[in-house]
């Protein structure tokens, strides 16, 4: 008869939290890069346009890096002041910045020549954006408590908002309407402008607004493409409001413990990611606005940014680091193409591509033919290799075969599947038998290890009995073997009192549960 290999029982494992599909997407980003600038990262911001340069702007310049070397190809530096908000157009030609003197200036990325200066404003500015459906338009905003919508041709403004009494430090156009702005204050209000009236045509945020009131400052503000909801982000907590019913605060999130800085929307908007002083970088997915994962940063995060294409995810710090973090695209991902978007009419009949509906071969080697229908075929099986305790068991050396599985590197499922075998046959004592003290430790060591184990615990319980009465007479002789017997025997007894505590409170709860049934029938 053929010998049969020991099968290795498989143990139900309990349960892990495994990381989400979402969690899994986001750990994507990795292999962070790390530069250091001199002074703390105020702003970045990705080129819509291809290849998604990025702009960070850091003390009194404006630096441009490429995304594939993370290496600096311009660097923008003809501010009199601190710069503030460096901007890439939708074309990625221009660049916009403010600086602490009040100087608003557009520069070609390119030749970094300065275009148009703008000089309206009395103090820093903060936020300068161009508007994404009107690129001859700029947004600016300002400590002087105003916000300008400027016309870069003719280096005129269209419309000067000036409901905020504090600071301006966040604004955005909105994506869907190139005349609705929308700007955060420290007055601790943000408000919705129209371009074409000049006026505040929404609140929010004021004690009046349903009980919404913030006294913390608005640090960013940020508009859903769609134009219907915006988000505010005052102190840790962050604030989405509904435009559609009038400003109403619909939603309070405060999963930061320390103020919020940054905000940004990924490629579709789905996703929400969050800096904050904390050294957090948290997702929320946009449905839910429940958090879907946690990014950690060595210092406080003051801007941060996604690339379009999302293979890049920028975040500046108050340390002056630039945390560069990349995904890499699967090849699946990248070379995904719809063969009926194809240009020709001969490509969409398959001059380019596979005829639709049928696959194709891989490979070079063809298929051999199959003969005649009446032909044997005799194939050979190939034989499987024995492991070395199975090979051990089939000569009868159950001691040799017990040692090869007490090694530390075999799992236990392994070492106890082999033990059961044993006793099948019969053979635990003869392994067991004719010990001395080094061959005897692993056995002991395993049994000290696994007692308490829930899969093993009631063989280790057999094993340890036959053990004791077969070696209780040498105890005494090694004081390595006695304190082995001492620990299992301690682990034992406090196995005992964990079980006798489970049985009480599993009582408890049993009667508190009929108790409840036999109130509720009443």
């Amino acid at each position: 008869m053929e010998y049969q290999p020991v099968v290795v029982q498989s143990h139900p494992r309990p349960s892990i939290s495994k990381h989400s599909a979402e969690s899994r997407y986001w750990r994507q980003f990795k292999h962070p890069v790390f530069v250091k600038e001199y002074a703390p990262i105020t702003s970045i911001h990705f080129s819509p346009s291809k290849p998604h340069r990025y702009a960070v702007t850091a003390a009194t310049r404006v630096q441009i890096y490429a995304p594939r070397t993370q290496k600096i190809t311009k660097t923008i530096s003809r501010f009199k002041d601190v710069a503030r908000s460096g901007s890439i157009r939708q074309d990625g030609k221009l660049v916009v910045a403010g600086d602490d003197s009040g100087l608003v200036q557009v520069f070609d990325i390119n030749s970094r020549a300065i275009l148009r200066t703008l000089d309206s404003h009395k103090q820093p500015v903060h936020v300068t954006k161009f508007s994404t459906l009107s690129p001859t338009q700029i947004l600016s905003c300002s400590d002087d408590t105003t916000a300008k919508i400027w016309d870069v041709p003719s280096q005129s403004t269209i419309s000067t908002f000036t409901s905020h009494t504090d600071y301006v430090r966040s604004g955005q156009i909105s994506t869907s309407n190139p005349h609705i702005v929308l700007t955060g204050s420290y007055d601790s209000t943000v408000r919705l402008f129209d371009s074409r009236s000049g006026n505040c045509e929404m609140v929010m945020g004021e004690s009046s607004a349903a009980g919404a009131a913030s006294s913390a400052p608005v640090e960013q503000v940020l508009m859903f493409p769609s134009g219907t909801v915006a988000l505010s982000s005052a102190g840790p907590i962050i604030r989405v409001w509904d435009i559609v019913s009038g400003g109403r605060c619909i939603r309070a999130l405060s999963n930061h413990q320390k103020t919020v800085t940054a905000m940004a929307f990924d490629a579709n908007a789905g996703r929400l990611l969050t800096g904050s002083l904390d050294q957090m970088v948290k997702v929320y997915d946009v449905s839910t606005y429940k958090v879907v994962h946690t990014m950690r940063y060595p210092a406080p995060v003051l801007c941060l940014a996604i690339s379009p294409d999302e293979t890049h995810l920028v975040t500046g710090m108050s340390d002056g680091t630039l945390s560069v973090r990349r995904r890499q695209i699967k090849a699946a991902e990248a070379t995904a193409t719809d063969p009926l978007r194809s240009s020709t009419y001969e490509s969409f009949l398959g001059a380019s591509h596979p005829r639709l509906g049928e696959g194709s071969l891989r490979g070079k080697a063809q298929s051999k033919p199959l003969g005649s229908i009446d032909e044997f075929r005799v194939e050979s099986r190939r034989t499987k290799r024995l492991r070395d305790y199975d090979k051990l068991l089939k000569n009868f050396k159950y001691s040799a075969a017990l040692d090869s599985v007490l090694r530390k590197q075999v799992p236990p499922t392994t070492a106890f599947s082999l033990i059961q075998e044993l006793i099948h046959r019969d053979g635990l004592r003869t392994a067991l038998s004719g010990r001395d003290d080094v061959l005897l430790e692993p056995v002991l060591r395993l049994l000290v290890k696994y007692v308490t184990d829930p899969r093993f615990g009631e063989m280790v319980s057999d094993i340890a009995g036959i053990v004791i009465e077969m070696y209780s007479s040498i105890l005494g002789q090694s004081p390595l073997i006695d304190s082995l017997f001492l620990r299992l025997r301690k682990k034992v007894a406090a196995e005992i009192r964990f079980q006798k505590e489970l049985a009480k409170t599993k009582g408890a709860l049993a009667m508190l549960f009929s108790s409840s049934v036999a109130v509720n029938e009443t």
